[in-house]
């Protein structure tokens, strides 16, 4: 069976043929209506969401199928103590696809280690947003009419941003890739992505403190909020939460054919002056969510029983009762998850289910 809890889940040509088909229903929205009536789509959000769950909702109603679910897990038998891969077990029995957030990290993974249909990962914690990553990559496709050969710039929350840690995975698959990573030192991307993506699979990136000496290089400039929910310390987050903003004047210094992405929502840090600008693409951006989600549902029930689509084979995990994951909010520290292990290509062991390195 084929599940997305990670961007690398889908080979190239999966991944090819998913944005193909999102394009075909852009053009021919009138075949897909109906399509998949009589099927069911589980939306499970243990976290807020807005437009990834009204995504998904729309998504699944337009293909005809029926959306049942929680948006609020206090509601559920969570609030009991139920265990992620008990409900899915539940849910399993009543939907033929699940769409699940949730704020521990790598908890879709341990789901679909018991799931009888296909999961859908809609955010895991800070960790990967694979349907965003294929949003964004639609977006990208749509306005600039190619992938291969962009330079894109990431800016705000790239340390805690789990869209941008997705897309840089994804962004992998593609030709003459070139990122610029403009962040305060508070919010760099995490050494691991920079190490076993980019630098494992020569992706040519650089860091960079400010947006205005990047801003006329840039084909992408992919938007990010400064995450409050994902500090700690409260202090750190108001020292860096006005470091970038984008206004009329820097976008002055931009290509005439340049793309502003950003998943939502925004708090401060794009100006509504910006969003008149032809070159403002994140509402374009949400729809194309919906489409991308309504191609992608129809592609995990189309490949559920087909074994030439089954997830994608690597090395077994390692358990070791010595060693313990020590991130806090990964989900075998929060449920009777075993603590599972990969082996990191720049050597030493990642924990299984969020990637944390293991000291």
């Amino acid at each position: 069976m084929k599940h997305l809890i990670d961007p690398t889940d889908l080979t190239q040509e999966e991944l090819g043929q998913v944005i193909s088909l999102a394009e075909d229903i852009i053009a021919h929205r009138e075949r897909y209506q109906g399509a998949q009536s009589h099927r069911k789509l589980a939306t499970l959000f243990y976290e807020p969401s807005t437009r990834t769950r009204l995504s998904f909702t729309a998504a699944m109603m337009e293909l005809g199928g029926n959306v049942l679910g929680f948006s609020d897990a206090r509601s559920s038998s969570v609030s009991k103590g139920e265990t992620v891969q008990d409900t899915v077990r539940v849910v399993g029995c009543f939907a033929d696809v699940i769409a699940m957030r949730h704020h521990i990290e790598g908890a879709q993974l341990y789901a679909s280690e018991v799931s009888r249909v296909p999961i859908i990962n809609a955010g895991d914690g800070s960790h990967s947003h694979p349907t965003q990553t294929l949003t964004d990559l639609l977006t990208i496709k749509r306005e600039l009419g190619r992938i291969d050969g962009i330079t894109i710039g990431f800016c705000g929350d790239l340390r805690f941003g789990r869209t941008v840690h997705s897309l840089i995975k994804a962004l992998s698959g593609f030709k003459d890739i070139e990122v610029i990573l403009i962040a305060p030192d508070e919010l760099q991307l995490p050494d691991y992505i920079k190490q076993d993506v980019c630098e494992k699979l020569g992706i040519r990136y650089r860091e960079v403190s400010s947006m205005e000496e990047v801003m006329p290089e840039l084909d992408v400039l992919y938007m990010t909020r400064v995450q409050k929910e994902r500090f700690l310390d409260e202090d750190e987050f108001d020292r860096v939460k006005d470091s970038f903003v984008l206004d009329s004047t820097r976008m002055s210094l931009a290509k005439e054919k340049m793309a502003v992405l950003h998943p939502l929502p925004r708090v401060n840090e794009i100006l509504t002056e910006v969003d008149a600008d032809p070159r403002a693409a994140y509402f374009r951006q949400v729809e194309n969510g919906k489409f991308v989600r309504m191609a992608l549902i129809t592609k995990l029930l189309e490949w559920k029983d087909d074994p030439d689509h089954g997830m994608l084979e690597g090395d077994a995990p390692i358990t070791d009762p010595s060693l313990h994951c020590t991130n806090p909010k990964c989900i075998c520290n929060q449920e009777r998850a075993p603590h599972r292990f990969r082996r990191s290509d720049r050597g030493g062991l990642r924990c299984w289910y969020c990637d944390a390195k293991i000291k």
